[in-house]
């Protein structure tokens, strides 16, 4: 059983935990209203890159959970923030959709549809992926400029199974212009969980992860002390955990099966 007193902060993944498209998933509802009538943090973490944290505050309230920005964070925020931080003079060719593009205009990073004239390319989930960008970011990065990732994940879950995801069409990239990846800032990463503990401003061993991925939810909590809960809502089946060997801290069908102290 998860005792909340043991907790100042939660942190809920999104697709497949919180939600699957618009539909809310079980125990939702009540673990949120629970937890703030506990003066507990909640944060919604998300390796989405398709969709903004307003984006994300709008599918949420649609569903009946209320919020607000601060309180998400999306990879594709964290990718404009990152190269606002540590590549302010880089020259981006983007292969994502307007949700990403707009996140590096808001900061003004400058953007390039030139493969020649890039220094990175950014790669995120990019539902209109065609051959001919494939290409171009191939000749981006053969010409010299380096691959970022927005997320490691492979596939997304859906109402009626899985879409293909980011690190697909990364591969493709990678494959194509037979150069390795550079980065990759979605959870797992130390940039993910750093980004989290700034906000948070708490000991991370009284911070709980609660996700339906082992290798990205679970991994992440794992890698920066964080505690961690698995549910089996979205990616991941039992027989995974041993498959992979990464074991979260608590196991649970659903949200539903929450419990409070």
């Amino acid at each position: 059983m998860v005792n909340t007193h043991n907790y100042d902060a939660f942190c809920f993944d999104l697709d497949g935990t919180i939600y699957v498209e618009d539909t809310l998933l079980p125990g939702v509802r009540e673990v949120i209203h629970n937890l703030r009538a506990q003066h507990k943090k909640v944060l919604f973490i998300s390796n989405t890159s398709i969709n903004s944290r307003e984006n994300c505050k709008e599918r949420l309230e649609r569903v009946g959970i209320l919020t607000s920005i601060d309180e998400i964070i999306t990879t594709n925020y964290l990718a404009a923030r990152y190269f606002k931080q540590y590549l302010s003079n880089a020259k981006v060719f983007i292969v994502g959709e307007q949700s990403l593009i707009e996140e590096f205009k808001n900061l003004s990073i400058r953007l390039t549809s030139n493969p020649l004239e890039a220094t990175h390319v950014l790669v995120g989930l990019d539902r209109d992926f065609t051959y001919q960008k494939l290409n171009l970011a191939m000749q981006a990065v053969r010409n010299g400029a380096e691959i970022v990732v927005t997320n490691s994940d492979i596939v997304c879950p859906v109402l009626d199974g899985y879409i293909a995801d980011t690190f697909v069409l990364a591969k493709a990239i990678e494959i194509a212009s037979e150069r390795k990846i550079n980065t990759i800032l979605g959870k797992p990463s130390s940039y993910y969980s750093n980004a989290i503990m700034d906000l948070l401003n708490i000991p991370s061993e009284r911070c709980l992860i609660v996700g339906d991925r082992l290798e990205t939810d679970i991994k992440l909590g794992l890698n920066s002390g964080m505690k961690t809960c698995l549910v089996l809502t979205g990616v991941t089946k039992r027989i995974d955990i041993e498959q992979t060997k990464i074991y979260p801290d608590y196991i649970l069908e659903n949200l539903s099966e929450f419990r409070f102290a």
